[in-house]
Parts: structure tokens; sequence; C-alpha cells
């Protein structure tokens, strides 16, 4: 692996230079989880503290220190896959992606009779300019939902409109699908509903689940509180970009996804006062949190709540997390205010310093992708040493595979 720095064309920032090819593994067709356990807490764990052990994930709440704070997402996913058929016979799948406008996921949600979403289209060559439509039953009637090209961009800008005296979740409730990972080569079914949502889900927008979260139960939830672990809840919806392959030789060359999230006062404060002890639930937890690091360490200079994808690279910063966090303390009572909404779209590769967590709770992921970068970024070519020995003791992989705990002993 090279280190070297370089500019990035037209950002005036250094990131290392990384080769795609070098983090990748043979992951056999066989290991890929294609469905649930049948508990969710009975899946296996493997543990990475400067060794390798393993245990089962119903016993987190002997692995974990008391003293830790952990982080979880509490996104919810959304039913985003739409199919529409044509009197062709032709089926067109719509894939929410994000919201258009209303611009934010809460209001774009709660709208009523009309929206429009950014979205992926199954099957696109045979929708013209045509007005596609969709009967769905809502409280007993029956009632249409339509759909329009308005924008074509890399994804399609849709216009959405209905006659339900609903808002636009509730449509998608009726008439969507649980958008499971394309990796798993199969429909979703009534099972998915339950099982491809953590049992803290809250706020409706992921439209892929925050997997790690996947194997707590109710019951590991409780047996961790009673031994003292603090929890903290964020909100960061998932978008489909957490399955994109990076298809450059270079990881540089790839177009990170943007994903927004909350930030509350509250939260801000309980992680500056447990610096030092903190377990991210998840990539995306970890993203998060990290970006909430980049953002203290920027916010006196700029006044908006946004990361790009290599501006942690472009700082040689000694600002401890604390600091950082109190900044943006600081900051909302300036402004005041107890929450915002902020959005990354932070790339973290190996030679990447982590700031703010100690331990990570994650899945196996696919080779040659962002995740497996951020994991090799975090317990360095150990990576190699945890996939392989997963791989050799039968490890079940990806999104409804086994977990993993890992610490950052740096």
């Amino acid at each position: 692996m090279r280190l070297d720095l370089y500019d990035v064309k037209d950002k005036k920032q250094t990131v290392p230079e990384i080769f795609v090819k070098d983090y990748t593994y043979s992951l056999p067709e066989e290991k890929i989880a294609r469905y649930p356990n049948r508990e969710r807490d009975s899946s296996r764990l493997l543990v990475y503290d400067r060794g390798i052990s393993e245990n089962i994930f119903s016993h987190l709440p002997d692995i974990v220190s008391p003293d830790s704070l952990m982080v979880f997402n509490n996104s919810k996913v959304i039913r985003a896959r739409i199919f529409f058929n044509k009197e062709t016979g032709a089926q067109i799948e719509v894939f929410c992606l994000y919201p258009g406008a209303p611009s934010t996921f809460d209001e774009s949600l709660s709208s009523v009779r009309y929206c429009s979403w950014w979205c992926a289209v199954g099957n696109a060559k045979k929708w013209k300019n045509e007005t596609l439509e969709k009967e769905l039953e809502y409280e007993g009637k029956k009632y249409c939902l339509k759909a329009r090209k308005l924008d074509i961009n890399n994804d399609f800008l849709i216009m959405f409109e209905w006659d339900a005296p609903a808002d636009f979740s509730k449509m998608l409730d009726c008439c969507g699908n649980i958008p499971i990972p394309p990796y798993l080569r199969r429909d979703s079914e009534q099972t998915d509903e339950y099982s491809y949502q953590t049992v803290y889900s809250k706020l409706k927008g992921s439209v892929a689940a925050p997997t790690a979260g996947l194997h707590f139960s109710r019951k590991v939830l409780d047996s961790l509180k009673s031994r003292g672990v603090d929890f903290e809840e964020i909100t960061l919806h998932v978008g489909a970009g957490t399955f994109k392959p990076i298809k450059d030789e270079l990881a540089h060359k790839h177009e990170m996804h943007k994903e927004t999230f909350i930030i509350n006062r509250s939260t801000l404060e309980h992680l500056r006062d447990k610096t030092g002890n903190i377990i991210a639930v998840g990539t995306t937890s970890a993203r998060m949190l990290e970006s909430l690091y980049w953002l203290g360490v920027a916010c006196r200079d700029k006044n908006t709540y946004s990361l790009s994808q290599w501006e942690a690279y472009q700082h040689d910063t000694g600002m401890s997390a604390k600091e950082a966090f109190t900044r943006l303390i600081d900051k909302m009572d300036s402004q005041k205010t107890s929450s915002e909404q902020a959005s990354t779209e932070i790339m973290i590769v190996p030679g990447y310093r982590f700031r703010t967590i100690r331990g990570l709770i994650t899945n196996f992921h696919q080779p040659e992708s962002t995740l497996i970068l951020l994991v090799a970024a975090f317990i360095g070519d150990r990576w190699k040493d945890v996939y392989n020995y997963a791989l050799d003791n039968d490890f079940r992989f990806l999104s409804y595979g086994d977990c993993s705990l890992l610490y950052n002993n740096e």
C-alpha cells in the first residue's frame, strides 16, 4: 500500500493514494447470508482487540467495558422500491434515493398530494415520456399513484402525485417494497419487513439498513444498560450509495454519496463527556462521528454544516475530539438552536486517523468496497487477518451475516 499524498484535481486537497485491488478477497457465494438468523442476537461475534477471538452476539454485554458509550443510528428503512406495470407488459422499477422537493426527508415523507424524489430507475429504456400509474388501496378504498420524469442526471428526478388522503410515507407503505441489498439476489419477502429493521429504528429515511444494528435484541440492549453502558442515538439516513462499488483502480476517483444526519446539542454534550470510550454501532455511525469532529474543526471558518469528500484530509490538526465537540456546542448556543441538520460525503480510507471512536461494531463487507476501506483504516493491515479468520471459520457475510467488534488500539 502506498501512502503518497497528491493533489485531488480542482479540490486543492491531498489524499492518500490507495489502490483498490489491495483491499480485495475472494468471497464465495455460499458465505453470503441471504436470510437472517432466526434470533437477532444468535449471530456469531468476532472480536479483534490486538488478537482475534470469537463469541456469540448475545454475550456482548460481557465483553464491552461498562464505561463505554454506544452510538446507534436510529434511522428507519422506507419501502423505497416501487414497481409500475405498463400496458405493454413492461415493468419499471422506481427506487427512491433521496428527496428533491421538499428537500428534507421529514418534509418530503409528510408531503400530501405530491413531491419529487431523485430515483434510480430499472428498465429505464422502456419508460419514454408517459406518466406511469399504480393502483393502490388505502383504508379500504382504491387510489392511484402517478410518476413522471422531470429531469435526468446520473439519477432521475421523479414527480409523484397521488389522490389518497395520506402523506407520501403512507403511500410508500401501501405500494412500495423493502429495498434489500442487490447482492442477496432475491426479491424482498414479508419477513424482511421486520428483519431488515433494527429494533430501535424510529425516523424514516434510509433506503438501506444500518446492518450492524440488526444483531441487537431488546434483551441485549437491556443487559448492556443494566451493566452501565451508556447509549446515544443519532439519525443518519443511509443511501443506496453504500452499495455502490468502487469501479476505478484508485480510490480517490470514486465519488462518495452524500448522507444527511441530525445533530442534537444534548448528543454533542454526551459525546464530549465520553471521549475515549465511544463505540460506533455501524459504519454509518462511525462516519457521522468522524464528520462531527471535522465540522467542529472547521466551524469557525464556515457557517454550513456540511463536509465534502476529502475535506478531512485538508487539515493537519492536533485538536482533540472534546474540543471539536465543544466548538460545535458553542456554535449552536450562539445560534440559539438545540439541533441542526448536517450532511457528509466523507470517504475514510487507509491512512486516515480516527479521532472520535475506540471501538466499531460492524458486519463483514464486500471486497473492494468503501466499507472495507473504512475497516482497513480503523484496524490497519490486520483487516486481512480478521477477514481470513472469518472466511476460514465459516462466518456469514454481508447484511444478514455475522458481526465483528473491532478495537483501535493506537
